[in-house]
């Protein structure tokens, strides 16, 4: 892979992982409308690396603190630890269970468009009509395992999984910011886990200049990402990305039915 296609396809990772937009989908398509080779296992293995790599930094001081307040005694004592352990459980099956299907079967313009037009209205119905007063404080088992079901869904593309994930936060009345950053702890374990799972397929010829930057962009992307959502819930509604995957969506059909042409 040129290191050209490595550093692009590494953004576009990196900001459509966090963004609720669908990485998976951005993957597929931008190769799929340029006539770019599959990036192969070893392109996906950095990507990984690099959106687990921004989000174990940015959240580094949030998991001292859960995995710290989990052994305290009393009223100082967390669940969230364990909830974010419960929650993840579906998506680790979800991986085991359907791996090859969301890399073949799953991969067609006609599902990915139809995921992202559906889930965005989904998006916009939760943003809209959702309490959003609840703090990541009020989680409780019964909403983090509901969250993490969600986030097994994330595996077809098109769904995106911070969108699914803040979706049914907004739905269970979490305000946007606890939707969202719980939404990318939970993610977290899980984007780990993909990379490790597939570093051991790896040889040593994979590591190459494209591999480390998409590792360094998806990272640096990832980074800014993070830092632009978790600021802007803050202020806005979720409507720009529900847009945005709606316009994506009537793209990649007309893209798609022109080359059938």
């Amino acid at each position: 892979m040129p290191v050209l296609h490595a550093i692009i396809l590494g953004i576009i990772q990196g900001l459509t992982e966090v963004l609720p937009i669908s990485s998976s989908a951005h993957l597929f398509i931008f190769p799929w409308l340029f006539k770019w080779h599959y990036q192969g296992l070893s392109f996906d293995v950095a990507l990984h690396m690099g959106t687990a790599l921004a989000f174990i930094i940015y959240f580094f001081k949030d998991w001292l603190k859960i995995i710290g307040s989990a052994f305290k005694k009393g009223k100082e004592r967390s669940n969230l630890l364990f909830y974010i352990m419960a929650g993840t459980t579906p998506a680790a099956f979800a991986g085991l269970l359907l791996e090859k299907k969301a890399e073949t079967v799953f991969r067609s313009p006609l599902l990915i468009a139809g995921m992202l037009a559906v889930f965005a209205i989904i998006l916009w119905l939760a943003d809209n009509f959702g309490r959003k007063d609840k703090p990541i404080e009020e989680l409780g088992l019964k909403s983090a395992i509901q969250i993490g079901i969600a986030q097994a869904i994330a595996i077809i593309p098109g769904v995106s999984r911070s969108g699914i994930t803040i979706t049914v936060g907004l739905f269970k009345g979490f305000t946007r910011q606890a939707a969202a950053r719980f939404s990318f702890l939970l993610a977290t374990p899980v984007v780990i886990a993909a990379g490790v799972l597939k570093l051991s397929k790896l040889h040593t010829c994979d590591l190459n200049s494209a591999f480390w930057a998409g590792i360094l962009f998806s990272a640096l992307s990832s980074f800014v990402g993070l830092y632009f959502l978790l600021d802007f819930v803050k202020k806005y509604s979720l409507n720009i990305f529900v847009y945005y995957r709606i316009v994506l969506a009537v793209v990649i059909l007309a893209a798609h039915y022109l080359y059938l042409l």
